[in-house]
């Protein structure tokens, strides 16, 4: 008897580990799983906390390693060097050639290059892979000073480790603040003032020109584009992610930034999906990017993907935006669309202490008052709480007025919420009152869920 060939998944990461999860709930298809970076997946997030020493390697492993086994996930550590979709084959640098009834494409992102002079010396890289994190403990010893290029959430995760490591660390940020790009300028300014509050040294404005190279091949300066030499051992090159799909261009899968997908995340070759950082959705809805590199895009795309695959076709519905990260100590969160600077249909209310490095954004519609997100800092939300204010297009003022139900730290809207809806009231004329927490809202939000 002949075994039917696997579904094959290129990637490791979130989108294709949950790709593979969700086809074995629903059936018995085998599954290979083609990687090259790490036996187990493992949570890219917490590659910072393992080097700052608060966690352990074995603790980015989400499953126990008989999970693997028990499931019938099986996995080949190689790397794929082409693909032939007329005869459904996938070709291994050993030289071997697999079989497969599907192909998944979830090869996740690269860091961008962008052929800055030395941006290949040693002592110079990005942070997003396991071997990065090898790469970077094998040098930490011999550095003494380092320099961080690139203003988003993962240069400000590389300065913190460093940093934590007790190395003096220098932001290069090419934009006038902090992440201005994508967060409002109230938001930002605060998180500007808050990394340098850590010993940061913070330059705004300011491009790399080069990397300089000492008489070993490694990295012992850089200079900016302002003709300033910056003594350092290391050059982390943190100014964004691309698709890993540069190893594809040559076959007939079509590709843009990434690989380019319909709704059902099929590309342009019969049964050959994509999902995750590399997938690039050729109709996204209105407001979200073509290629969106989050992890809960990454997980949702595999949970789709897998009814597919399993005889249930099934369109990608990414939900409303939303997404959280950590600045130093201060957690972020963002539900709905805030943009980095309001439209002509929108406005933008901005509270803020300073004092407690606390903040919010709300954006809203400036003719129908419809809530349309918000940004928070230092404040813990609840994201069930906001995708029902969202789907159900609540005004600003019913949002204003059922703080106390957004809060997921009870202790928090005791004292800033009256602040917050005060500031609103004074600003737009308005007379909201805060309602008192509803337990039987958020209870029900909650079952609901489930």
């Amino acid at each position: 008897m002949v075994s039917q060939p696997p579904i094959i998944i290129i990637g490791n990461g979130i989108a294709g580990i949950t790709t593979a999860r969700h086809i074995r709930k629903r059936s018995d298809i085998p599954i290979l799983i083609i990687s090259k970076e790490s036996r187990y997946f493992f949570s890219r997030t917490a590659l910072m906390y393992v080097y700052m020493g608060h966690l352990k390697w074995e603790h980015t492993q989400p499953y126990e390693n008989h999970f693997w086994k028990k499931n019938r996930l099986d996995l080949c550590q190689e790397t794929v060097t082409n693909i032939d979709p007329q005869v459904k084959t996938v070709e291994l640098s050993n030289g071997s050639i697999l079989s497969y009834t599907s192909l998944v494409l979830a090869t996740g992102s690269l860091p961008n290059k962008f052929g800055w002079p030395g941006e290949n010396l040693k002592g110079v890289q990005g942070l997003y892979s396991k071997q990065d994190l090898e790469n970077l403990e094998a040098l930490s010893s011999s550095i003494k000073e380092a320099v961080v290029v690139g203003g988003g959430l993962i240069g400000i995760e590389l300065a913190e480790m460093l940093h934590a490591r007790g190395k003096k660390v220098t932001f290069l940020v090419r934009e006038e603040s902090f992440w201005n790009t994508v967060i409002p300028e109230g938001d930002s300014k605060m998180i500007n003032r808050h990394i340098i509050s850590h010993g940061i040294d913070l330059r705004l404005s300011t491009n790399l020109s080069e990397i300089i190279e000492d008489e070993n091949g490694r990295a012992k300066a850089i200079r900016t584009d302002k003709n300033e030499i910056i003594p350092c051992q290391f050059v982390g090159l943190t100014v964004g992610v691309r698709p890993n799909i540069d190893f594809i261009k040559h076959t007939s899968i079509a590709t843009n930034k990434g690989i380019l997908v319909n709704k059902y995340l099929e590309t342009s070759q019969t049964d050959i999906y994509a999902v995750g950082d590399c997938a690039e959705q050729q109709e996204p809805l209105p407001g979200r990017r073509p290629i969106e590199a989050v992890w809960y895009t990454g997980r949702m795309m595999g949970e789709t993907l897998a009814k597919t695959l399993t005889g249930k076709k099934t369109a990608y519905q990414p939900g409303h935006w939303f997404n959280s990260a950590k600045f130093f100590d201060i957690e972020y969160q963002t539900y709905g669309l805030v943009a980095a600077r309001p439209t002509k249909a929108e406005i933008h209310f901005h509270w803020e202490n300073a004092e407690k490095n606390i903040c919010i954004t709300i954006a809203f519609n400036k003719s129908t008052n419809e809530f349309l997100g918000i940004n928070s800092f230092g404040i813990r939300l609840r994201h069930e709480i906001f995708d029902q204010f969202l789907t159900e297009k609540r005004s600003v003022f019913h949002v204003l007025e059922h703080l106390n139900d957004c809060n997921f730290d009870p202790e928090f809207f005791a004292s800033h919420g009256v602040e917050i809806v005060t500031k609103f009231n004074h600003e737009y004329n308005t007379n909201i009152r805060l309602k008192k927490k509803s337990w039987t809202r958020i209870f029900n939000n909650l079952i609901t869920k489930e």
